[in-house]
């Protein structure tokens, strides 16, 4: 028989752990937002992106320049990452320029980097 870490020898499920985490789990809904959410990071390009703006507010001509990138494929990723409410834009005059949208993103973003650099 090989042993298989993941899986319990025994059926004895501790109801009060359950019943206690059940009461704490987000709805549906949310559960299906944060996987959304986790998607988007899913992507080495937008993750590029995220972190050029963890560093500085850019432009989609400064951002494509410096990962080497077209502006439409720069633009069609701020798209992504603009509906999932990760980066805000701020126009002057005619040129627009990218930031992460709150501080949540940036904890999110110093978290992960913090967690891979251990």
């Amino acid at each position: 028989m090989i042993d298989n870490p993941e899986i319990c020898e025994v059926e004895n499920p501790h109801e009060k752990v359950i019943e206690k985490v059940r009461k704490m789990m987000p709805d549906e809904e949310t559960l299906y937002d944060i996987a959304e959410l986790f998607k988007v990071f899913g992507d080495s390009t937008r993750t590029n992106i995220l972190t050029a703006l963890f560093e500085s507010e850019m432009c989609v001509c400064d951002i494509g320049e410096l990962l080497g990138m077209t502006k439409s494929a720069i633009s069609h990723q701020l798209r992504v990452l603009r509906q999932s409410k990760l980066v805000k834009a701020r126009r002057v005059g005619k040129e627009v320029f990218y930031s992460l949208a709150d501080d949540h993103v940036v904890k999110i973003f110093e978290m992960a980097i913090e967690h891979f650099m251990e």
